[in-house]
């Protein structure tokens, strides 16, 4: 099978997750609806009858409950041909979908797929699927459920981030996703949604004075979990600043091998998962990243651009202090922190940020890397088709 290309991939704009927030009006199968219309706009009959529609989705319970994927089939109007699918790998569900998508196309098994990742977090909100598993005190302690947020201060404490540096990249990410908001070039793929044209989670007029003032928010977290954590202690570091607002979006690509008809954006050089210790939470995307980049037979010094997730501060941190990539080409339009966590869609949503950004800057690759809790991670190499 010949090489498999991101022919298009769009997403919404992301909304507040709160009864007024500015998509929690449309329900997730219409945010997939959208976006699949937008890709038949953009690039004709090859995005109206793909064989298969794969979507990640963290909270399926609710309104993202009965097969999101096949729900918003059947919203969009796609052929009963097409197959649906829905996946949960916590945050990284929508790269993961897209990883998918890849394999049926390598394959063999499809020409061209739908996939991306829908969160309605207004709509479902975090952990309203009551898992047991999230309680769960039969497993050791090293494998129980510890709430992502948890599991960022704990990292930041075993790696000796400091509070000062998650401040810097908070207040980073804050400016750079205000100024990067009404930049036609980097919000090219961003398409309108109901009522909402721009992100709606951004604090532009944030200081590093107001970030330095702001308390740690999640210690008591450590007294309802002290029996996963096996009574270890250490100070909270991460503020509600620190960590990606909850809010609603959507995400969508069209992934194809050569020959449908439009000109593809991007080729896939490379696709890796991996999982990691969950009590490292949030780390499995660097070892996903690492693949990724040996596959390609790449470094992070080719990379022109990257979307390293956001998924709390610690993460970013811990990228930029480890990792040698140029800080100039890591997020350039601001990341989660800023902009927002919808979770099972944020590695589609990523993926459409990183061809916008590697389209403004005229770049050749690019590298997308979302991490999730509980030790799952996801990466993507890619290369710009000019």
């Amino acid at each position: 099978m010949g090489d498999v290309y991101l022919y298009d991939a769009v997403r919404t704009p992301r909304g507040k997750a709160r009864p007024d927030g500015g998509l929690a009006a449309l329900s997730p199968q219409e945010l997939v609806r959208q976006q699949a219309a937008a890709l038949a706009d953009r690039c004709g009959d090859a995005a109206t009858a793909p064989d298969a529609l794969i979507l990640g989705c963290v909270t399926q319970a609710g309104a993202q409950g009965g097969h999101i994927a096949l729900v918003s089939k059947l919203h969009a109007g796609l052929p009963d041909t097409t197959s649906a699918l829905s996946l949960n790998n916590y945050c990284v569900s929508g790269l993961s979908a897209i990883g998918q998508a890849v394999a049926k196309v390598a394959s063999g098994e499809a020409i061209c797929a739908l996939a991306g990742g829908v969160e309605s977090m207004s709509r479902s909100p975090f952990l309203s699927d009551r898992a047991a598993f999230y309680g769960d005190d039969s497993l050791p302690p090293h494998r129980r459920f510890v709430p992502p947020v948890l599991g960022a201060d704990r990292l930041a404490h075993a790696e000796g981030i400091s509070r000062a540096d998650l401040d810097a990249v908070a207040l980073a990410s804050q400016q750079k996703a205000g100024a990067a908001d009404a930049d036609p070039l980097l919000q090219r793929s961003r398409i309108a949604t109901g009522t909402l044209v721009g992100e709606e989670c951004i604090r532009p007029q944030t200081t590093g004075a107001a970030l330095s003032a702001m308390p740690a928010a999640f210690g008591e977290l450590q007294d309802e979990y002290s029996a996963a954590l096996e009574g270890a202690r250490f100070a909270p570091l991460h503020s509600l600043a620190h960590a990606p607002p909850m809010c609603d979006g959507a995400g969508l690509a069209l992934v194809g091998r050569e020959g449908l008809g439009p000109k593809p954006r991007a080729r896939i050089i490379a696709y890796a998962e991996s999982g990691g210790d969950p009590a490292a939470s949030l780390t499995a995307g660097f070892a996903a990243m690492d693949k990724a980049l040996a596959r390609a037979g790449l470094t992070l010094a080719d990379m022109d651009r990257i979307e390293f997730m956001e998924a709390f501060a610690v993460t970013i941190a811990k990228f930029l202090r480890d990792r040698a990539a140029d800080p100039a080409r890591v997020n350039v339009g601001g990341g989660h922190l800023a902009k927002g966590h919808p979770m099972g869609a944020s590695g589609a949503i990523l993926t459409s940020t990183l061809l916008d950004a590697l389209d403004a800057a005229d770049g050749r690759y690019g590298l997308v890397a979302p991490s999730g809790a509980m030790g799952v991670g996801a990466a993507m190499v890619v290369e710009r088709l000019g």
